[in-house]
């Protein structure tokens, strides 16, 4: 295996770049919390009223928990690595945030993954067989599904726990504890780091991209049937099929802007200090906030709750 040497980097960041990287990045993550807080709380108040909760809901008491801890898990990363760079490298600290942090990603990708998929099930009209025992089990299949994305997401995360993500250059390091100590990091071919990287996150985008193109489809196939009817205006099938494009296509982009800055950011490429590196904190922060902002806007249970909690105008 190919080893280099690293010198602790030369530029440093100011108390002042220190103070705008946290206030920028703690507010997203704040407005993140706020946002995934109360979609959790709203359909875990639904779960313990009644005793259950929807297959939809399930899906977002998920996917939103594991944004709280994302988003979180995010603040602390990115104050220990602003403030503390010294303790933040340290060989086991180092491995664990990176670990923790793509299994909190990947869990919160997968889980998206399947609300984009649940809703392409429940809204398309196929006449399939398949499709139709497809949406006849999908509801009893969910919970398995979720589970089985939380080992799937823990198995990648480990696999990729010894350093093999890491990509150096020779005027790129980390620094150690030891201004004197040399340390040696895997040097690892950028190709094989692409491959090893993006095989974490194919199988979820061919979701996402097969969901929004098949929804595309069934509301070509019912706008068609509309027309044969001579119908005008826009039935409650139609609104849900264009609710559920735009959500996805939603999701497409901020998880393409999201899934580049992840993987910049865990291959090491930039400095850590740099402006490019920064960007990538940003991104990853405003990702999970900007989705669950969205997911309140599109879903009409979590937007008349938004609303009641809205102080009410008196004339």
């Amino acid at each position: 295996m190919m080893m280099e040497t690293c010198n602790p980097p030369e530029n440093e960041l100011s108390p002042f770049g220190i103070l705008s990287i946290l206030t920028i990045t703690g507010t997203e993550c704040i407005v993140g919390i706020i946002a995934n807080g109360f979609i959790m709380a709203i359909n875990a108040a639904e779960w313990i009223k009644n005793k259950t909760v929807s297959t939809s809901g399930r899906v977002l008491f998920f996917l939103s928990a594991s944004r709280i801890a994302l988003q979180s898990f995010t603040m602390l990363e990115i104050t220990f690595s602003s403030t503390s760079p010294r303790f933040y490298n340290e060989d086991v600290m180092y491995d664990t945030f990176k670990v923790s942090f793509m299994f909190l990603n990947h869990c919160s990708l997968w889980f998206a993954a399947w609300l984009s998929f649940f809703y392409f099930v429940k809204i398309a009209d196929f006449s399939h067989p398949l499709f139709l025992k497809l949406k006849w089990r999908i509801s009893r299949l969910m919970p398995w599904l979720l589970w089985l994305s939380v080992l799937i997401s823990l198995g990648y995360s480990m696999l990729l726990s010894n350093d093999i993500y890491t990509v150096y250059c020779n005027n790129s390091s980390i620094p150690s504890s030891n201004s004197t100590k040399k340390k040696y990091f895997t040097k690892t071919n950028v190709v094989n780091l692409v491959l090893l990287y993006n095989l974490g996150i194919f199988i979820p985008l061919i979701m996402f991209i097969l969901s929004a193109t098949l929804l595309i489809i069934s509301l070509k196939r019912h706008t068609l049937h509309m027309e044969s009817n001579a119908t005008g205006c826009r039935d409650p099938s139609m609104e849900a099929h264009i609710g559920a494009i735009r959500a996805t296509s939603y999701f497409l982009i901020l998880y393409i802007f999201n899934s580049v800055a992840l993987f910049l950011y865990m291959s090491n490429i930039f400095d850590i200090n740099s402006s490019w590196n920064i960007l990538c904190k940003f991104i990853m922060a405003a990702y999970p906030a900007g989705h669950s902002i969205l997911l309140i806007q599109d879903n009409p249970g979590l937007r008349r709750a938004w609303k009641r909690l809205q102080p009410q105008q008196t004339l």
